[in-house]
């Protein structure tokens, strides 16, 4: 299980301390049960042998069989507490870990992925893993160490007895469960990526709810969800089988035992080498142990579900290496934005070829282009989501690749094509702009982009937006996205079609307003659109992979 080591063992080598605990207890709860049916069992038998004599003590074996109750409550409550705060304490690291990866990715990157799929992965994937810790690892442990002990007990008693009980203890908890994984390994990965697409499939057919219906494509999206959910069926259904034939193994295994200690019981009876009471004792407290032994064959038909799943989390792309804070120079408050010999490529497919371009602070371009040149691409190496094949890009004389991004985010601003609106107040939004805005600040902006009366309408700057903005339309989300912008403190801008999904008159409106509100920033405006005369200082135009100056519509 290397993938899964490989996700959980730095953390559960930070808490060690904890891990140990866990198995520890579920140690603790197996000796107290065997040794509770071991006792009873010499109990029982000693006192009806015993009849009315009154030759057996009661007392002493009465007080062990209260005592290993009470300890057997108390060390299962604390197995289960402990035990399932490690499995969800790992699980939440695992998750928060992973995500903090996808953090990172880059969109080329991040387009390998469908979104259902990164959400399956995030969520079933990282919970399948919980199974190695608690159906695996716990039992195992127990299993090896309870079982090593018992058989050695045994073995005093009865030393063939010991070596029998050793040899099952072997087979049932080791061989088979080895056998079982390795039958159910291909099945239990093909359910697990079936799940992962099966998920993804859901997830993009309420995306995509609407065109389904217009374009007449709900049989097919059934019929394709149909056969993906048949195939997971089909995949259960074969780890289902194998784990059935592993436990009926297991369950006849543990029966011959019996059989084979009932016999070599009554031999050593009649030979006055082993009392009765003693070996009714071992007979339950064997059977007792096999309790453990169970979970180990429901973690072993689920092992190529674990192993499937780790293995998609540790399959996530590589994220590029940001520099350290240590290795990281301070980024001017405002300097000269200079692209030099910059070159982006996604894969070996060069976009961006050696493109040149300086602007001094407050200076305000447009970049044209159609579509797929490159002009988003540009914009996303400025913030560093993509990164350089060559060249540099610096503000103020420094290399931005070489300053924390926390800081290079509080001077560059990035209005995307997809700026998203978060589930919660038209203040909430604003505030991550610039947290300690007051409301007067927040109203200023809202006018800017035309906004204030109908939040107004709305209700004022609690008022609720729902989850993507679903209150409000889609050039209100767009004019909300911008307001954030405008309240920043950056020093440069970044828009990517800002007035997209505004009215002719607004987005005009807008665009005149841009050179106050702007002030002294730097503005880098992507667009297809016209601009007014004066809402910037040059038109850029990028084909053929590098950036143009375009002379005959400079303002």
């Amino acid at each position: 299980m290397r993938f899964w080591w490989q996700l959980a063992g730095p953390w559960l080598k930070a808490h060690w301390r904890l891990s140990l605990f866990a198995l520890l207890l579920a140690l603790s709860t197996v000796f107290a049960g065997v040794g509770l049916l071991a006792v009873s069992g010499w109990f029982l038998t000693g006192a009806f042998l015993a009849g009315t004599t009154l030759t057996f003590n009661l007392f002493a074996p009465s007080a062990l069989v209260r005592g290993l109750s009470m300890w057997r409550i108390a060390s299962r409550y604390a197995e289960r507490v402990v035990g399932h705060r490690v499995t969800l304490d790992l699980q939440a690291e695992i998750r928060t870990r992973s995500f903090a990866h996808l953090a990172t990715l880059t969109p080329a990157q991040l387009a390998q992925y469908r979104d259902g799929d990164l959400v399956a992965r995030l969520i079933h994937d990282i919970e399948r893993l919980d199974t190695f810790f608690l159906l695996i690892i716990a039992p195992a442990f127990t299993a090896l160490i309870a079982g090593g002990v018992f058989s050695l007990l045994m073995g005093m008693a009865l030393p063939l007895m010991g070596w029998v009980l050793l040899v099952v203890l072997l087979l049932a908890a080791a061989v088979l469960p080895y056998l079982l994984a390795r039958r159910t390994a291909k099945a239990g990965l093909e359910a697990q990526k079936t799940h992962a697409d099966l998920r993804a499939l859901a997830h993009d057919a309420i995306a995509a709810h609407t065109d389904i219906l217009v374009f007449g494509m709900s049989g097919q999206a059934q019929a394709q969800f149909e056969q993906i959910g048949l195939r997971l069926a089909q995949a259960q259904k074969r780890v289902a089988n194998a784990g059935s034939w592993g436990t009926l193994l297991q369950q006849l295994l543990m029966g011959i035992f019996v059989l084979v200690l009932l016999w070599l019981g009554a031999e050593a009876h009649a030979q006055a080498e082993l009392a009765a009471p003693i070996w009714v004792g071992l007979l339950l407290g064997a059977m007792g142990l096999f309790e453990v032994i169970g979970p180990i064959m429901r973690g072993a038909s689920s092992l190529g579900a674990v192993q499937g799943a780790a293995q998609r989390l540790r399959d996530l792309a590589p994220a590029p290496i940001a520099p350290t804070d240590a290795a990281a120079v301070p980024l001017p408050q405002t300097g000269s934005l200079v692209l030099d010999q910059v070159t982006v490529a996604y894969d070996k497919t060069p976009v961006l070829q050696s493109v040149q371009l300086s602007l001094e602070q407050g200076q305000r371009i447009a970049i044209r282009g159609v579509s797929g040149t490159g002009k988003t691409t540009l914009l996303m190496a400025l913030m560093r989501v993509q990164p350089l094949r060559s060249g540099r890009i610096t503000y103020g004389g420094v290399d931005v690749a070489q300053v924390p991004l926390a800081q290079l985010y509080e001077r560059f601003a990035l209005l995307s094509q997809h700026s998203p609106v978060f589930m919660g107040t038209i203040r909430h939004n604003l505030l991550l702009a610039q947290p300690n805005a007051d409301d007067a600040r927040l109203w200023q902006v809202l006018a800017q982009v035309r906004l204030a009366e109908h939040v107004k309408a709305l209700g004022g700057l609690d008022a609720w937006v729902g989850e993507g903005g679903n209150t409000l339309s889609t050039g209100q989300i767009r004019r909300l996205s911008l307001a954030r912008v405008l309240l920043s403190k950056a020093s440069v801008w970044l828009l990517d079609e800002p007035t997209a999904g505004l009215d002719r008159l607004t987005a005009q409106a807008w665009l005149k307003d841009l050179h106050r509100v702007a002030a002294e920033r730097t503005v880098i405006i992507v667009t297809h659109a016209d601009l007014p005369a004066g809402v910037v200082d040059q038109n850029y135009v990028l084909r053929d992979r590098q950036l143009f100056l375009d002379e005959n519509t400079t303002n």
